[in-house]
């Protein structure tokens, strides 16, 4: 039986955050069981900001690495640094051309990094989705795992594919957003109003996955919380402790009941420390994964060549298909 196909991909800036790997990745390794599942490194959405060159390259591999070190199998779902398949370039310029300034000027997204960069409003900020649209519709993606707050690419993405479908007969298969009801919203530990981010600038808001044990516990024991001292759920009134609670539940499965009933009488100070050794151990084999992996260059050269190869079939499919169909003369 043919399975659905699913795209997703992080941008190789900084490290992975407790956030991706709960929100994220800990769920693509399930689903590679179910879907036929394409992953990738997405390497040339970093640069509409500027990047140090050495970091990029070195970022790049690092994820990889952690992808492999998270449980993404490259036998069971293909593993690709974006930029060495150019058929994702090749397809953002067609796609520019079938998409209305207006539509990108209502992106929130654009909006939000135009704040963040003032000194760096550039086009490729401004066209980003477009991009993000052709990674899509490359692979024929049925389903795209986003959160709530990226539906809005996903919408995008099939407003220009119907648009292009409309004009040349089928050619685009139309995907559909897939919010899995199982991810953690991970919000940051000082900042709990907003989602824990490789870029924050606040110290120990954010958990990354390569931070060493007593790092963790150091950061959680800073979380902010509030003056109540109870451990209950209240994500309005008690964001930071809420937020605690969602790390727990996400890790050790136990519901919110469970966790009041769990921590009932103890305070602050030792559920601090639960979540903390719980995090600990989750990333525990990820962490010694990872650095057996960063001692092996030539083994990752290996995973990522073979996952350009399998990616570039199928997406070069999709090009050639794309470039026929509106005139191109093709090879």
């Amino acid at each position: 039986m043919d399975k659905k196909v699913i795209l997703s991909g992080i941008q190789s800036t900084g490290n992975l955050t407790l956030g991706n790997y709960l929100g994220a990745i800990n769920n693509w390794k399930k689903m590679q069981e179910d879907y036929n599942c394409y992953y990738m490194i997405a390497n040339l959405h970093t640069l509409t900001v500027r990047n140090d060159p050495e970091t990029l390259r070195s970022n790049t591999l690092n994820l990889l690495a952690l992808y492999l070190a998270a449980g993404i199998n490259p036998e069971k779902s293909s593993i690709f640094i974006q930029s060495q398949v150019p058929s994702h370039a090749e397809l953002s310029w067609v796609l520019n051309c079938y998409t209305y300034m207006g539509e990108l000027s209502r992106m929130t997204q654009f909006k939000d990094k135009s704040a963040k960069h003032a000194d760096n409003i550039n086009s490729g900020l401004f066209t980003y989705p477009v991009l993000m649209a052709a990674d899509i519709l490359l692979y024929q993606a049925d389903l795209v795992p986003v959160g709530e707050d990226q539906k809005q690419h996903v919408e995008i993405t099939r407003d220009i594919a119907e648009r292009f479908n409309k004009i040349y007969g089928e050619t685009f298969k139309i995907p559909e957003p897939y919010i899995l009801k199982t991810a953690a919203r991970v919000m940051g530990l000082q900042n709990p109003n907003a989602k824990m981010s490789k870029s924050s600038t606040l110290e120990n808001d954010s958990i990354f996955l390569t931070d060493e044990p007593e790092v963790i516990l150091k950061k959680f024991k800073k979380s902010v919380t509030d003056s109540e001292n109870i451990v209950r759920y209240d994500e309005e009134n008690k964001p930071g402790i809420s937020n605690l609670m969602e790390i727990y539940s996400a890790i050790t499965g136990s519901t919110k009941e469970d966790i009041e009933k769990e921590f009932a009488g103890k305070g602050y100070g030792e559920f601090k420390t639960a979540v903390a050794n719980c995090v600990i151990e989750e990333l525990k084999p990820l962490q010694e994964k990872y650095k057996e992996l960063k001692s092996n260059p030539d083994y990752l050269e290996k995973i990522y060549k073979e996952g350009a190869e399998k990616a570039y079939q199928v997406a070069h499919k999709t090009l050639e298909d794309v470039y026929k169909k509106i005139g191109m003369v093709w090879l």
